[in-house]
């Protein structure tokens, strides 16, 4: 697609985002016909606050105090352009075993088989880190071949020297995945954080794959 190069490319979210369709099961999907970004991550790990501040809508992704409330797979259109795409948060959520299962299995299905998806970035509560379930995924999307980003959340909750620590980390395991970034994004969805990253840097990217442009970092580990 083309694009004035004097525009930056997080310009795309000049556009408004808005609610397109819930997706519970694969049958419900929209048309393949633009391309696409998701968003996974573990229960409360603040993906609809980061959702809301990527997009600077307010309420446009639900927030709530209990993990696991995003029960479906929810599709953003971001000007005609591409979908963000809100996944279930896999780990802890207040529903019986059958349903979460039912959630996993399709957003299984829907990562490893839909052929505009091009980017998956995958959050991890900067808190706390990596866990084996984002192990999990991680090891899900490599084998799909399907290109991912770590994103760090809630950043401006721990001190500087702690956040270095933990980027430090994710970016050493980044390194062992063919289908991952290396770059590891710190992110808050409150506060910003300059040169460290935060909501432009992710903005920049997000906008740049949706435009169908090359990332403006060569480090893609492949």
């Amino acid at each position: 697609m083309d694009q004035d190069r004097q525009t930056p490319p997080a310009h795309l979210f000049k556009h408004r985002a808005v609610f397109f369709k819930g997706v519970p099961a694969m049958h419900f999907l929209p048309e393949a016909d633009r391309p696409e970004v998701a968003f996974a991550g573990r229960s409360n790990v603040g993906k609809s606050s980061l959702l809301n501040a990527l997009t600077g809508v307010k309420g446009l992704a639900r927030t709530s105090n209990t993990p696991g409330r995003t029960q479906e797979m929810n599709f953003f259109d971001l000007g005609g352009v591409g979908y963000i795409v809100d996944l279930p948060g896999y780990g802890y959520a207040k529903a019986s075993k059958r349903d979460i299962a039912r959630w996993n299995a399709t957003t299984e299905q829907y990562l490893q088989g839909r052929p505009n998806l091009k980017r998956v970035y995958v959050l991890i509560d900067c808190r706390h880190g990596l866990k084996d379930n984002d192990r999990e995924l991680m090891d899900s999307l490599d084998v799909a071949a399907v290109s991912y980003q770590l994103i760090l959340t809630k950043s401006d909750k721990i001190k500087a020297g702690a956040l270095e620590k933990v980027k430090k980390a994710v970016e050493e395991e980044a390194m062992k995945h063919p289908a991952a970034f290396l770059r590891v994004l710190p992110t808050s969805a409150e506060k910003p954080l300059g040169p460290l990253g935060g909501m432009e840097a992710l903005r920049d990217a997000v906008a740049r794959v949706l435009l169908g442009m090359s990332d403006d970092f060569g480090d893609m580990f492949a």
